[in-house]
């Protein structure tokens, strides 16, 4: 009897081991495992290429307003404010001085020898705020119609009214807001009261110390860079001189690579004066 029961266990043994799908050694569970995963890989981006209508029913692959305004604005706020940056505050400096090509603007001022500077943007920060606002509108617009349009694709009824559009100036970020009212009805009905976007960027911390650097150009006629760089660790300061009397200052974020740059001509020297 238990000679028929080894035999009976041996045989079963015997059986399972050939139907042991997956090898004892290691090497070869992880090629299986990788050839599994390309497959699913595989299955996904087919699907998403014939069949995108499926990817929606199942939610994969499909925005939600914010992401959808966040990809469709960034690349412009960026370049936006790069722009801005590079040009003293504006998009199009009425009171410039051209400087590697680059049309920096005047941010304190005078046309008199021995004077200090007058400020030409005193409230540098809004004015900044509203060109961005200006350099962005017309692409906030084409969005929010491309935003409309993407979501009534996707079988939504979509209510959106008119509304603000905010730029801010925040620490270590630009955020923009959409003050329009969203509402999104298919099976539920979501109702979004606010879109925003941001762009990391530390335009907020440069011109917070840009107001301070001409601050002193208004009230003394110079100003001391190196203490800023002493203070502000990662924080590059060039201080560019120029004949006719006025002076380039560039503003640079070591870490981030931000950058602001601006002009001022204050106390300065009568043409053929020799400061020497």
């Amino acid at each position: 009897m238990n000679q028929g029961v080894n035999g009976l266990n041996k045989r079963c043994s015997q059986v399972f081991s050939r139907c042991n799908f997956f090898p004892k050694n290691s090497k070869g569970q992880v090629t299986i495992f990788i050839i599994i995963a390309v497959f699913i890989v595989a299955v996904v981006l087919m699907t998403y290429l014939f069949f995108p209508q499926v990817l929606a029913n199942f939610g994969v692959g499909v925005q939600n307003p914010t992401a959808f305004m966040q990809g469709c604005m960034e690349d412009q706020l960026r370049t936006m404010t790069e722009l801005i940056s590079n040009q003293g505050g504006s998009i199009e400096p009425e009171h410039y001085l051209l400087y590697n090509d680059e049309k920096i603007e005047y941010l304190c001022y005078t046309d008199e020898s021995y004077s200090t500077c007058v400020m030409q943007q005193p409230l540098l920060k809004q004015h900044i705020e509203s060109e961005i606002q200006r350099g962005i509108k017309t692409q906030a617009d084409t969005c929010l119609d491309s935003l409309k349009t993407t979501f009534e694709r996707r079988g939504y009824n979509v209510v959106l009214s008119d509304g603000e559009l905010v730029v801010e100036l925040l620490p270590q970020r630009i955020g923009v807001t959409f003050e329009n009212d969203l509402t999104l009805t298919r099976d539920s009905s979501e109702r979004i009261e606010k879109i925003n976007v941001v762009l990391n960027n530390n335009l907020y911390e440069l011109v917070s110390i840009a107001n301070s650097i001409l601050n002193w150009e208004a009230r003394y006629g110079d100003t001391e860079t190196t203490a800023y760089m002493n203070y502000y660790k990662d924080l590059k300061v060039e201080k560019n001189l120029q004949s006719d009397g006025s002076t380039i200052y560039i503003l640079t974020d070591r870490r981030a690579g931000d950058k602001f740059q601006f002009a001022s001509r204050s106390v300065a020297w009568p043409p053929g004066v020799d400061l020497e």
